[in-house]
């Protein structure tokens, strides 16, 4: 995350105000759900599970999407 110089802010920020894209329920040990963030034009991807009962997050990953492989909306692959 920090290599790609994305801050805990913008994942805070994505985590509470960004679109669940896909959600994975069956993920074990926890729930995952792949989501979308925009922060001051820059598209960020984030990947998280949650678990259910103590609500804690875990960061899976996050990165800049690329448009060689992304839709111009960064939801759909191409």
């Amino acid at each position: 995350m920090f290599k790609r110089d994305i801050s805990i802010d913008e994942v805070e920020y994505i985590l509470a105000s960004g679109e669940i894209i896909k959600a994975y329920k069956d993920d074990k040990p926890f729930p995952s759900y792949f989501m979308l963030g925009i922060i001051n034009d820059k598209s960020i991807h984030l990947v998280v599970a949650m678990d259910p009962l103590t609500q804690r997050c875990v960061i899976i990953t996050t990165y800049i999407p690329n448009l060689s492989i992304w839709q111009k909306d960064f939801k759909t692959k191409k």
